[in-house]
């Protein structure tokens, strides 16, 4: 144990195999727990020299009844619809919510942090930037016992709940549709590889590609750094390709829908040419020309639910352990695509 640690209960709780509710039981002496458990964790705990965490307890017991939400960008569709469910269900509990942008950046995420547990929130709501490729920040809040749960970009090897779409079998649905309609040689666009969706949709992806016995084509998976500049450039290096794609997968709308303006542009006829898909089902994905086929997430309910356990969880209706959260997608077939016969 380096010098000047404070140990937690969750560190307690994983020496001896337990829940962190149990920990605390056991510390509170709790009627609930055998004495025999009860004297393990005591002994445990005295060894391990614990001390309580006298700040986060008080900041319990001093409720500011107030949430902080971190997301990457507040003028995406698909997160405002996630900060709606948020509130909607925070306030209905009596809860206020500080909603803060990283803008797509480690440090504005770090620096949101700072000033949302400087504001003495009562616990926090985080869905990752695109650049976050480590998680020191995360293991920080973890470590001082300060409530928070991860929701859409999440890191699995944060011990603590998280929420989630079913980004692998979206991904393999919009991938075997393409493949149904006729595509031979589908190509994913990717966003940054460390980003969990990026991980999880190539996966889907590569699924359906190995269900219809077609091997997987290193050159037919792009990288996108997610900005209209790095989505343009993808769609140019595409198109300059000599042996093309007829089909391609984005890993979020956005990115489709800047393919399909670049290509328009170009001259290439989307699907006649090359049949084009994304992933979220924003607004404009239903107004474009083709509108796009994609995959529906249903944002609000994704909010709803990471809210309900974050609260359940600060008012011990739910236990600290973690828990993953899985909401499932809905393939939208629109006319970027052929249809099926």
């Amino acid at each position: 144990m380096k010098k000047g640690h404070q140990v937690t209960m969750k560190e307690i709780a994983k020496k001896l195999g337990v829940s962190v509710s149990t920990i605390s039981r056991a510390l509170k002496d709790s009627p609930e727990l055998h004495p025999d458990t009860k004297k393990r964790i005591v002994e445990m705990a005295k060894e391990m020299n614990y001390q309580p965490n006298l700040l986060a307890q008080s900041l319990r017991i001093s409720r500011t009844n107030t949430l902080g939400v971190i997301v990457p960008e507040i003028t995406s569709h698909f997160f405002a619809s996630c900060i709606s469910g948020i509130q909607d269900h925070a306030n209905k509990r009596g809860y206020n919510v500080m909603i803060c942008q990283s803008n797509e950046t480690l440090e504005l995420e770090k620096a949101n942090i700072r000033t949302l547990v400087a504001s003495q929130v009562d616990g926090l709501l985080i869905s990752l930037s695109r650049e976050t490729n480590q998680y020191d920040h995360l293991l920080d809040l973890y470590n001082r016992e300060i409530p928070f749960l991860l929701f859409d970009r999440v890191n699995e090897d944060i011990p603590v709940s998280r929420v989630t779409f079913n980004d692998e079998g979206g991904a393999y649905e919009v991938t075997k549709y393409l493949i149904k309609t006729g595509c031979k040689r589908v190509m994913y666009v990717s966003g940054p590889e460390d980003l969990y969706i990026s991980k999880k949709r190539k996966e889907g992806y590569l699924h359906a590609l190995s269900e219809f016995g077609i091997t997987a084509d290193p050159a037919l998976v792009k990288i996108s750094d997610l900005t209209t500049e790095g989505n343009i450039k993808v769609a140019q290096e595409i198109a300059d390709m000599e042996n093309r794609p007829d089909g391609v997968f984005c890993m979020i709308d956005p990115v489709a829908i800047d393919i399909l303006t670049s290509w328009k542009a170009m001259g290439i006829k989307v699907p006649t040419d090359m049949a084009l898909a994304g992933f979220t089902n924003n607004p404009t994905a239903a107004v474009v020309e083709p509108p796009l086929t994609t995959v529906a997430q249903p944002g609000y309910e994704m909010g709803k639910l990471a809210v309900t356990h974050l609260l359940d969880q600060l008012d011990g209706q739910a236990s600290d352990d973690p828990i993953s959260i899985v909401l499932e997608t809905t393939l939208v077939p629109r006319q970027s695509t052929k249809a099926l016969q």
